[in-house]
């Protein structure tokens, strides 16, 4: 128990002073991402980006695939029942689509209230516009992204079934390894002593994987400093100060009403269980989300700290745990919806009522197909502004939203992808604590 105690106030530690030492290295002539070596503080942004990225979440994003296989086996293999398990798998996919669709009626409600895009000026259009044709990964994420609401299904489908399940995994797809380790672990089942065996086999791996995570969370401290100071250091905190501050906050206050009232109302509520005893059970993982950015390499951490500390069972966490960092994104969801509404809002474009249910349902499977990565819900934005846009075509005289709209909010998404990757995680342990009382 100290020990934990010491390890969340270095956590803490490393997220304050990455935020103070980022600050200090924002210059706002200069633009980082540009990696111009010869500026005085390149040096200290690429040490900070090699510490947090490559040695860091290096060593997370290397347990990911082992430590879903494996989790994902243990726990189905000890359910054992079919009907138990198809009771379970039902309940988990009803708690991610609802608690998604929550979070993006939140964020409609708010966007469609405070109205940050109408702040947005002519200049800052302009500026998007250039940042939209100066950007190869978003030009990229526009042409090869899927399209509308029926290309976000067929995204998610194409996601499951993998044409080589060894090629998926050394690409770090988790959604494919899910679903093959699934079908494994039902097999296994039905063979008697020799799937007991493999079983067995298989939780001693996963037993191993978890003492390496053990080990691995310790360099934590380190790497949320060079991460937080790393993103800092990039953006700047005066960006709030700006018209897209307004858009900010509109995002960070429905992730905030998300996850501190209807998530710990539900956790209260359905889980039987004190969420705010929960959530500082939590405490560490919370931490390591923020400055990791990444749900899939949060995994390892939340996995340990819901089944060592906060005691959900390690079958419903194996279960529930990998399956949420690959499709449950409240946080994700809501950001998605609000973006999409807000640049209707600065392009001048009113969206009727059944528009924001199309935004509603359209950012959902968006957020469901969108990767545990930083940044992940730029590329799937694509699927809600081509739904939204094909909407408004059968409007005569309506203009369409430009995809040169998403160049607004490439300076910012990483600060607030950061946030709602903490949502993300949280509603994982939601689910997990759950699918545990579910399960008994």
């Amino acid at each position: 128990m100290r020990a934990n105690w010491v390890l969340t106030v270095l956590i803490l530690v490393g997220l304050v002073a990455g935020v103070v030492v980022g600050h200090l290295l924002h210059d706002p002539a200069f633009d980082l991402s540009m990696g111009d070596e010869s500026h005085a503080h390149a040096t200290t942004v690429v040490l900070l980006a090699f510490l947090g990225n490559t040695v860091f979440l290096g060593l997370l994003k290397m347990l990911i695939i082992p430590l879903i296989t494996t989790s994902v086996i243990v726990g189905v293999t000890s359910v054992g029942d079919f009907r138990r398990l198809g009771k379970i798998g039902v309940a988990t996919l009803v708690y991610y689509v609802a608690t998604m669709l929550i979070a993006t009626v939140i964020g409609l409600v708010l966007v469609t209230q405070i109205r940050p895009g109408d702040k947005i000026t002519g200049e800052q259009r302009n500026q998007a516009q250039q940042t939209f044709d100066t950007s190869e990964w978003i030009q990229e994420s526009v042409q090869q992204g899927p399209k509308g609401l029926l290309g976000g299904v067929q995204h998610i489908v194409d996601q499951i079934i993998p044409d080589n399940i060894v090629g998926a995994a050394a690409e770090g797809k988790a959604l494919p390894v899910i679903f093959f380790s699934i079908l494994f672990g039902i097999v296994l089942t039905t063979i008697g002593e020799p799937g007991r065996r493999i079983a067995e086999l298989v939780e001693g791996v996963f037993a191993a994987i978890m003492t390496l995570v053990h080990g691995i969370i310790w360099l934590t401290p380190v790497g949320v400093f060079g991460l937080m100071a790393w993103t800092v250091a990039r953006i700047g905190l005066g960006v709030f100060a700006d018209a897209i501050g307004t858009y900010m906050v509109t995002v960070l206050a429905g992730l905030a009403i998300h996850g501190m009232i209807v998530l710990p109302l539900i956790c209260w509520l359905f889980a039987r269980c004190n969420p705010f005893r929960y959530l500082h059970q939590l405490r560490q993982v919370m931490m390591t989300a923020l400055g990791t950015d990444s749900s899939s390499a949060t995994l390892p951490v939340t996995m340990e700290c819901v089944t060592e500390i906060a005691g959900v069972s390690k079958r419903s966490a194996g279960f529930v745990l990998p399956l949420g960092a690959t499709i449950n994104m409240d946080g994700t969801a809501l950001y998605e919806a609000v973006a999409v509404v807000f640049f209707a809002q600065a392009y001048g474009i009113e969206l009727t009522l059944a528009t924001l249910a199309l935004v509603a349902i359209t950012a959902t499977f968006a957020a469901i197909g969108a990767a545990g990565i930083p940044s992940a819900g730029l590329v799937t934005m694509v699927i809600v502004v081509e739904a939204v846009n094909g909407t408004l075509a059968a409007l005569p005289g309506s203009p369409a939203i430009p995809m040169a709209a998403i160049g607004l909010i490439v300076g910012v998404d990483r600060l607030l992808d950061m946030f709602r990757t903490v949502v993300n995680v949280w509603g994982d342990a939601v689910g997990a604590k759950l699918i545990d009382r579910i399960d008994g």
